[in-house]
């Protein structure tokens, strides 16, 4: 997911990116106020007949989502902070490899013990047969908190290091300058918002996508959602998401250094093609998001994987094997690792969880949706998607609503064969792009300079 921006030179575009995400912010503020005003000077001019609607999808939208939506504005003043005081003190200069290394496998670890703590205080206050949860959890908040504050002391450490080795890894690549990456890569570790997507009913498309705040509740979205399916006739999904574009960029909290470091990539990479047509044109077509998603998502797992391989190798085991703690749903990308709502495996002696090929049944389920929504069957295709969303669910996958919004928010991320993409004949393009590009580097300028489908198939077909 990544914000985009017109041509300019590249010290220009930086300052663009930053500006426009604090315009993000400064928007919520100031839109409100303007469009009362306009509506209210065009009541007057039609002497209070009905008043015209917005004409874009977004803007139609944002009438239900404007006292939830995210505030880029303070969160980008913070995070610019953040990094200026990081790279005021040269934090990775400071440090060998080694220590680099260690101070980021203690954050990890410091992750996965927070992860598995707050697991353990929300068990003893859901559990019924504990009658005062407050002084049960009393030594464990205490644990809680000493940890929260450790990592807080580590994490402007981690974060300046991987960004470091990230820039030295994409050098490799030539996808810089003089050595530098343009823009650099600078990403924060943050509470991230949800995504409402808004599909039509009709057909599997995106028409918007609008972030919200980080801690709306679940009722609060189902709501949300509830309001702008009736008042729009869409269909409409409130996802988490594990990264976000903006600068610098958003990272999600995470224990697992191999998607830590995928993710960290796959942004920058959007931030890299914002610079080029492909970026700059991310919201033009669905097949134009659907190429830009599954680019970075290819780069990012190439680069995310050499970055384990040169520097952390003894924990690309433990990174292969690791599982995400309940509940924490990535959302990236098809939610291929959703965890099971029956098996978190992460806490000992958890059962194994139930052979199922999620993306063979996900794959399914997108090509008949497909099927019956081209046969005018809207119905029946909505009825058939609860049917099998209730099937996941009987399989230990809890996703709570599967519709057309999921498969247009799921299926633009098509590395991998299969899965929410169905039948979408981009990503595979894309893939095959990929395998016949002698290098990451080789594929990424290529495809960077693409702003329609049908360049890439004629690139492919050569």
């Amino acid at each position: 997911m990544s914000l985009h921006l017109p041509k300019a030179c590249p010290v220009v575009i930086i300052i663009r990116m930053v500006i426009r995400t604090l315009l993000l912010g400064l928007r919520r503020a100031v839109d409100f106020a303007g469009y009362a005003i306009c509506l209210s000077c065009l009541s007057a001019l039609l002497g209070g007949s009905s008043l015209l609607a917005p004409v874009e999808t977004t803007d139609r939208v944002r009438a239900f989502t404007r006292p939830y939506e995210f505030d880029y504005f303070d969160w980008t003043l913070d995070a610019l902070g953040v990094k200026f005081a990081q790279a005021a003190i040269g934090a990775p200069y400071y440090f060998d490899g080694n220590a680099h290394h260690r101070i980021v496998a203690e954050y990890l670890e410091l992750t996965m013990q927070i992860f598995q703590d707050e697991h353990q205080l929300n068990l003893i206050y859901a559990d019924p047969q504990v009658k005062d949860p407050e002084s049960a959890s009393a030594r464990l908040r205490v644990e809680l908190s000493q940890l929260k504050a450790r990592q807080a002391e580590l994490a402007p450490l981690a974060e300046a290091i991987l960004q470091e080795q990230v820039s030295a890894v994409v050098n490799e690549f030539g996808l810089t300058s003089g050595g530098q990456p343009i823009p650099p890569v600078l990403f924060h570790i943050t509470p991230l918002p949800y995504n409402l997507i808004v599909s039509r009913r009709d057909k599997i498309q995106s028409e918007a996508s609008i972030s919200l705040l980080s801690d709306l509740s679940v009722d609060r979205q189902a709501e949300l959602e509830a309001r702008v399916d009736e008042g729009l006739d869409v269909s409409s999904l409130v996802v988490p998401v594990g990264g976000i574009g903006s600068y610098p960029t958003m990272v999600l909290r995470t224990s697992d250094l191999r998607w830590l470091t995928d993710t960290i990539a796959h942004e920058w990479i959007h931030n890299w093609l914002t610079l080029r047509p492909l970026g700059l044109n991310y919201d033009t077509t669905p097949e134009l998001r659907t190429m830009n998603e599954t680019t970075a998502s290819i780069a990012g797992g190439e680069i995310g994987a050499l970055i384990l391989q040169r520097y952390y190798p003894e924990l690309i085991q433990a990174a292969k094997s690791q599982t995400v703690p309940v509940g924490l749903n990535l959302g990236r990308a098809d939610p291929n690792d959703l965890p099971s709502r029956r098996c978190p495996e992460f806490i000992e002696g958890c059962c194994a969880r139930k052979p199922f090929d999620f993306r063979a049944e996900m794959h399914t389920t997108r090509v008949t949706a497909d099927k019956l929504l081209a046969e005018g069957k809207i119905q029946e295709a909505e009825a058939y998607m609860e049917l099998r969303r209730q099937f996941f669910w009987e399989n230990g996958y809890a996703i709570r609503k599967l519709n057309q919004a999921f498969f247009a928010f799921h299926g633009a991320y098509a590395d991998v064969p299969g899965g929410a993409a169905g039948e979408d004949p981009v990503g595979p393009a894309v893939r095959q792009l990929r395998a016949q590009s002698p290098s990451l580097g080789a594929f990424l300028k290529k495809i960077a300079q693409m702003s329609s489908f049908q360049e890439l198939q004629a690139a492919i077909s050569r």
